[in-house]
């Protein structure tokens, strides 16, 4: 066979594959047929000529077919037909589809169809096309919502339950009353998958559950409230933090009897903290578990003039200068600190990340006030609230392993 008839049959092999691959794709098909034609106007005198400037008569005389795909693929449409500014037709679809309108030659002269895309996590868009236009692929490429939750902190400590949704831009939330609790609103915000595998793991006396939903580009938050939580007391609360430039949005639960009870549960459970407590062996456990934590994460949660439990980190640090020699806590760089003068209790308390069996008195006083199923969440909620769960878990695991490797000796 000569050499340009081979080139020949290969072409018409590659253009039979592409039909074949084209008709393999199975499109669903969208209908936007107003029930109404278009009014008559004096240029359909003119349409078969016209028709040889707009694609040719084997369009302008057939039903208009768009196939529609956006990026990422998987976006709902919305299709709304238009004449004169009012809607004639209206469906809808998922990306990829085929859209089918009229013929050009039976729609009017500004009839256009309006597209709207959207995909949870992403912004919409919309998008209009001319029905008289000789458009036959569209292609929407959606962009990501600005705004973000990145990460989410949970803490539940004596009958107090906060949590905190960080995020890169402010966001504008809204509450909303719910049977079994409340839903939160953030508005034109996604939601990252470390945060929200975080916050599926929440759960506190207060709290029984989350449930999130993303909403196109809305992310609802449903809290699930138990008996003993105040849905009246429901606060909410936004901080900047400058260094990181990072936005906080924060939700404050209390029970229904009130902080007054609290109060006086906390201050019984450091008096029943014994030196044994924070030994040598406890230690162990305060080093495995402190090599495992960020040490500007472990300052931020400590730091108790940002805390939500600020007065009862104070008091725990001033129950650890009770229960160590002479009174005094001591760094790690050998720095000592009489917590019984308010001078040198600030020193420490700002400088608690460093604090020598602070982390082992604060883990017995989570022991001290809460139920077991709940001790290592509150524990990580107090000492590491932007460190996962599970991650949390493991580090604690270690902690343990330690303490009693030490106490077996």
């Amino acid at each position: 066979m000569p050499q340009p008839t081979l080139r020949v049959f290969a072409l018409l092999l590659l253009a039979m594959a592409a039909v074949d691959v084209a008709r393999a794709e199975e499109l669903e098909t969208v209908e936007l047929v107003p029930r109404d034609r278009a009014s008559w106007s004096p240029a359909a005198l003119f349409a078969p000529i016209a028709s040889l400037f707009r694609g040719g008569p084997a369009h302008y005389f057939s039903p208009h077919e768009i196939v529609i795909r956006t990026t990422p693929p998987g976006a709902g449409l919305d299709f709304s037909y238009v004449r004169r500014s009012f809607q004639k037709a209206f469906e809808q679809g998922d990306a990829p589809c085929r859209l089918l309108l009229p013929s050009p030659s039976s729609a009017g002269e500004h009839d256009t169809v309006k597209i709207r895309a959207f995909l949870d996590g992403y912004k919409q868009k919309d998008v209009s096309v001319p029905v008289r236009s000789q458009v036959a692929e569209l292609l929407i490429e959606l962009e990501p919502l600005s705004n973000a939750l990145t990460a989410a902190t949970h803490l539940y400590f004596a009958d107090l339950a906060r949590l905190g949704f960080v995020t890169k831009e402010a966001v504008i939330a809204r509450n909303q009353e719910a049977r079994d609790g409340f839903s939160l609103i953030l508005l034109q915000t996604a939601a990252t998958p470390e945060a929200l595998a975080s916050l599926a793991q929440v759960r506190n006396p207060l709290i029984s559950s989350l449930r999130t939903q993303q909403l196109g580009e809305d992310l609802l938050i449903h809290f699930a409230l138990t008996d003993v939580a105040d849905s009246d007391s429901i606060r909410n609360l936004q901080h900047y933090d400058p260094v990181r430039r990072l936005h906080t949005f924060a939700v404050r639960v209390e029970p229904k009897a009130g902080a007054e009870g609290a109060v006086r549960r906390s201050i019984d459970a450091l008096a029943r903290i014994r030196p044994a407590r924070v030994d040598a062996c406890a230690l162990r456990f305060e080093d495995e578990l402190r090599r495992r934590l960020a040490p500007a994460a472990l300052a931020r949660a400590l730091d108790v003039s940002q805390s939500p439990i600020g007065a009862h980190l104070q008091s725990a640090m001033r129950r650890l200068g009770e229960l160590s020699p002479g009174g005094a806590v001591s760094l790690a760089d050998g720095t000592t600190y009489r917590t019984d003068v308010p001078l040198e209790l600030s020193a420490a308390t700002s400088q608690a990340g460093d604090v020598v069996g602070y982390l082992a008195l604060l883990r017995a006083f989570v022991e001290e006030l809460e139920p077991e199923t709940f001790r290592v969440e509150t524990l990580r909620g107090v000492v590491a609230p932007e460190l996962g769960p599970v991650q949390f878990a493991a580090a604690v695991e270690a902690g343990v392993v330690a303490e009693r490797d030490c106490r077996a000796q």
